[in-house]
């Protein structure tokens, strides 16, 4: 069976199904999605992970993983998506050691927020994009057109939300000032609120560009 690469576009709250979240994989050469449901923690450690200009001020699991593996000269080669039962994702880490691979068994969520830290490629088998893949085209007519789509597929049961401007409870960051932006960021950052700090870093990135 053929292997197909994908990157990460990002990852999206669902407003239609609280607490889901969905990790969204593009295929490289290709037009597919591949959303996969996660959890809150996997959820926050793959941000940070993707996130580069915020550090917690505490290594988070899969970074404790990180240095533990690099205290042992353990490498992560790629990651493999290799299987899909009811809904369900299996993954495993390739890794080496001293010119020995291993096989590891993984959450997908887990293995992804992996191969981020170790810069390590992420495939699958060509039949589960088949099977699991998506197309999601924007409608410059209809902007939320994408969104209702996106919480249709998540529904069944896998969702893909755009990120907005407003956290969970409805706070916006558009009338603050910058200053006050990167003191809410410092903030969010020391309680290792990583959720709230990737929009404040959104809005920050936004008034900058």
């Amino acid at each position: 069976m053929s292997l197909v690469k994908l990157s990460i576009k990002g990852i999206s709250y669902s407003q239609t199904q609280n607490g889901a979240y969905a990790l969204i994989l593009n295929e490289v050469d290709g037009e597919r999605k591949l959303p996969i449901v996660i959890g809150a923690f996997e959820a926050q450690s793959i941000a940070i992970a993707l996130e580069k200009e915020i550090k917690p001020p505490r290594p988070l699991t899969h970074d404790l993983f990180k240095n533990f593996a690099d205290r042992f000269d353990i490498v992560v080669k790629q990651v493999i998506i290799h299987k899909l039962v009811d809904g369900v994702f299996y993954s495993s880490i390739i890794c080496e050691r001293d010119k020995i691979e291993e096989i590891i068994d993984a959450r997908t969520s887990d293995a992804i927020a992996l191969a981020l830290r170790f810069n390590a490629p992420i495939f699958t088998y060509k039949n589960i994009l088949d099977k699991a893949g998506i197309f999601l085209k924007s409608n410059p007519l209809d902007p939320n057109k994408d969104s209702q789509e996106i919480d249709d597929v998540l529904s069944n049961p896998e969702t893909f939300r755009q990120g907005e401007e407003s956290n969970q409870s409805g706070e916006t960051y558009s009338k603050h000032s910058l200053q006050e932006l990167n003191e809410l960021l410092d903030q969010a950052v020391e309680h290792e609120d990583y959720e709230k700090a990737a929009k404040i870093r959104d809005e920050i990135s936004k008034r900058e560009s």
